[in-house]
């Protein structure tokens, strides 16, 4: 049999309205899929929901409806599951090239695909910078690293990876991804994202428009911990300034942006639904999707007869209308599976998270699930990207497994979930009155045979919301 052909990165500029549809559908939340389906099912008269007044109605091989007057085809096989055919395309690799590798937490290059609109109104803050860095540079290289540090920002604009993790991604050294993320990613808009602390980000605030205040920038660049404690009079004395100068800086860098990303955040409540669920079956686990509100579809009979009798103009609208039909139900299919099969390798590789909780967290990659089930790893992330599912531990996104390690002492690998949730434990056991530092923090864990930075400890307390030490400790005279 000779290899089927698969379209190369190159063809992305004609890819059609069905094919971007089919790319699109992985991406979608069972609720998203809902108003889509729901949305064909109104403007499509080919497609009909099988209900159960027609369930038992015999259908053709190509989920059509046969017509009543025809002699029904031999019954397909009773199924629990969906069964289509395989999509007549490698969606892997028709965004990608072989080469192209994703990071855990990458997010896509999205196009202005169809339905988008219908459940989003705002763009994400990955898709925002991704559209000005194809703008700032045409360096392959450059690109990569970019998409890569886009990938690993939070909600709220801040990097939380470190440069050699991102350089180890790309193939690069440390030393081009500082140069990347410095002198491209942190001049994108919104000003001050790609930051790696509060500090940096109000620096770049502050430097990115003319004239600067010398003074502003001093005091956020040498007197940062006495800014955050508000010891003006302190900051004036060392500065040889008037507390009222002092202030009006201060005035200036209050009216910064904390979190540049925060306007990219949704703005309207959503209640989470599960898309899959993991129920614990005796000593196993399985795997079941939410399909409550997505019906099963079919084309009806009276498509043929339309064909027979309808010529010119009529004719292609029905034959057009057809083909999307068609390539609809093979889509929502295709999801379906799919979906099934990340969950089946998820399950898999964090059953001892399943069977003992949140300390018990691997490290997973989507090269890991990707190799698992022969998969690119773009479709793993497009098919975990808006999934929540439901699991005896409690209701997670599909990402969330997906982490970073950090090596213990006996090889080993810890996930970074599970090393936040000791930071926490031991952060929340401590002496009020002697807080532990950072560096404390890091040389317990280092006793547990966990070597972690002492900079890598703030960052996971800063994601963790905990102030540092001298913030937390308790003021004897207020007892």
């Amino acid at each position: 049999m000779e290899p089927r052909l698969v379209p190369r990165l190159s063809q992305r500029v004609v890819m059609t309205p069905l094919l971007q549809q089919a790319i699109q559908l992985l991406q979608l939340s069972t609720l998203e899929l809902q108003e889509v389906v729901q949305k064909e099912l109104l403007e499509n008269p080919l497609l009909e929901e099988v209900t159960p007044e027609t369930a038992d109605a015999p259908e053709s091989a190509d989920g059509t409806a046969a017509p009543v007057a025809e002699a029904p085809p031999p019954e397909p096989p009773p199924a629990a599951e969906r069964q289509t055919d395989e999509l007549p395309f490698d969606v892997n690799a028709v965004m990608f090239d072989d080469h192209e590798e994703r990071s855990l937490v990458a997010q896509e290059d999205r196009e202005d695909l169809p339905f988008e609109n219908l459940v989003r109104s705002t763009s994400s803050l990955a898709d925002h910078l991704d559209e000005q860095l194809r703008f700032a540079t045409e360096d392959p290289l450059e690109r990569r690293i970019g998409a890569e540090i886009i990938g690993n920002l939070d909600d709220d604009g801040y990097l939380r990876a470190e440069l050699e993790e991102v350089a180890q991604r790309c193939g690069t050294t440390a030393a081009e991804v500082e140069r990347v993320l410095t002198g491209i990613v942190q001049k994108l808009d919104p000003t001050g994202v790609g930051a790696r602390g509060l500090q940096e980000c109000l620096l770049l605030q502050l430097r990115a428009d003319p004239p600067v205040d010398p003074v502003s920038v001093e005091l956020v660049e040498q007197h940062f911990e006495e800014l955050s404690r508000r010891r003006y009079q302190e900051i004036a004395r060392a500065l040889r300034l008037s507390v009222d100068r002092i202030m009006e800086s201060v005035e200036e860098i209050m009216g910064l942006e904390p979190k540049p990303g925060r306007r990219f955040g949704a703005n309207d409540s959503r209640y989470i639904v599960p898309d899959v669920f993991v129920h614990k079956l005796g000593s196993e686990y399985t795997v079941v999707l939410n399909e409550d509100g997505i019906p099963r579809l079919r084309v009806n009979s009276l498509y043929r007869s339309l064909l027979r009798s309808s010529g010119g103009e009529a004719r292609q609208y029905v034959e057009q209308k057809l083909r999307s039909a068609l390539w609809l139900i093979k889509s929502v299919d295709q999801r379906q599976r799919t979906l099934r099969k990340v969950t089946q390798s998820i399950v898999k590789f964090q059953r001892e998270f399943l069977d003992r909780g949140l300390p018990f967290l691997r490290p997973l990659s989507l090269r890991d699930v990707g190799e698992d089930i022969s998969m690119h790893e773009s479709t793993i992330s497009r098919v975990t990207t808006n999934k929540y599912v439901e699991t005896p531990q409690g209701l997670f996104e599909l990402k969330f497994f997906f982490h970073s390690g950090i090596a213990s002492g006996d090889g080993e690998m810890v996930s970074s979930v599970s090393v936040k949730k000791m930071i926490r434990d031991l952060l929340a056991g401590e002496d009020q009155a002697k807080p532990l530092s950072d560096q404390e923090v890091a040389q317990i864990l280092k006793d547990k045979s966990l070597t972690i930075a002492r900079r890598t400890v703030a960052k996971y307390r800063e994601e963790l919301g905990i102030a540092p030490s001298h913030q937390r400790r308790l003021n004897p005279r207020k007892r």
